[in-house]
């Protein structure tokens, strides 16, 4: 993996752990697949496995746990930047993430100290 992402060992606890992880990336994902501007990005992609792999990472770079044995982002994302993905995309994904938490209701703190999180995978993501 390489690189660390989380910020605060105890993010994950405060945001309410796994369950909160789960109906997060849940919701996220029902959020993302129904936007044109970002859907087709996850044609042929198994959406149930998907989930499973972002909470794993999520919980990750959270802090829930120490390990993560996935790829890493360079990897992840790098037949979707073939494909055309950009810094529009991603901006469109923080904003469907950022209404989650909303809808989630959890604090503003919180949501900010997610979003920083994301947006220091950025670069890597988008293979830059």
């Amino acid at each position: 993996m390489g690189k660390v992402y989380f910020m605060s060992e105890d993010l994950y606890t405060r945001l309410g752990g796994q369950a909160a992880v789960n109906a997060a990336v849940e919701i996220f994902y029902r959020k993302v697949i129904r936007d044109p501007r970002v859907k087709l990005f996850f044609e042929g992609t198994d959406i149930n496995q998907q989930i499973e792999k972002q909470k794993g990472f999520l919980t990750f770079a959270f802090g829930g746990v120490t390990h993560y044995a996935g790829k890493d982002l360079r990897s992840a994302h790098a037949r979707l930047v073939q494909r055309g993905l950009g810094s529009a995309h991603f901006d469109i994904v923080v904003q469907h993430l950022r209404a989650t938490l909303e809808e989630l209701n959890i604090e503003k703190s919180l949501i900010n100290e997610v979003l920083k999180i994301v947006e220091h995978t950025r670069h890597e993501v988008l293979d830059r």
